[in-house]
This record gives structure tokens, sequence and C-alpha cells, in this order.
């Protein structure tokens, strides 16, 4: 079974909450997975809530990486979705938990695009 892409999802928990709170180094942290794992940036769209949360969006060649936090929760949903065999997803989600000083995580996998 041949497959067009993976789509990582991750449920990060126990991060640093003034991270999660900060929009331009979310932006900062998201690029830069997004480089660490291979991909192309093409768009970069991050806005702030009243009274807190970060909700983003990395557009790269091979698809995207998304995110939306809870800082009151120390949680943050974290979506990277890569087309093709050049970009390394995993290595964007790790990236982005260590930074993000992730205590704990769920990570799932979901193959997109599944052809014989």
């Amino acid at each position: 079974m041949k497959n067009l892409g993976r789509h990582i999802l991750a449920e990060v928990y126990d991060c640093d909450p003034n991270i999660l709170n900060d929009r331009e180094l979310i932006e900062e942290i998201m690029v830069k997975a997004a480089l660490e794992a291979g991909a192309e940036v093409r768009e970069v769209a991050f806005h702030k809530f009243s009274p807190q949360g970060v909700s983003g969006v990395v557009v790269i060649s091979e698809s995207h990486l998304a995110i939306h936090t809870w800082p009151e929760l120390g949680y943050a949903a974290v979506d990277v979705f890569t087309c093709g065999d050049t970009v390394e997803p995993i290595i964007a989600v790790d990236y982005i938990r260590d930074k993000f000083k992730a205590r704990r995580a769920l990570v799932s996998e979901v193959k997109r695009g599944i052809f014989d």
C-alpha cells in the first residue's frame, strides 16, 4: 500500500504556559520545526487570543503545520501533515515538544491518501 502523506497528531501536555501564550515565539518555533524537518516554508499566519491562547499555521510546500494552545492548561494541539518522502514530520513534532518544555505527549500518525 502506498500513501501520499503522513499526518502526525500530537497532544502536548504540561508545557510552559508562558511559551504557549507568546504568539511571536510560537511562530518562530513552528517555522523552525518545519525547517528542521526538511520542509519548504511558503506562508505563515498566527493569531493571539484574548485573554490567552494562540492558533496558527505554517503552510509548507509539502502541506502544513498547525497549532492551537491553551496556556491555562499547559496544553497544545499540534498537527504536522507532510506529503512525499523528503520531509520527516516526527522531527518537527519532537522539536516543538522540546521547545515547549512539554513533560508528556501523545503522538499518533495517520497515513493520508492510501492507494494500492
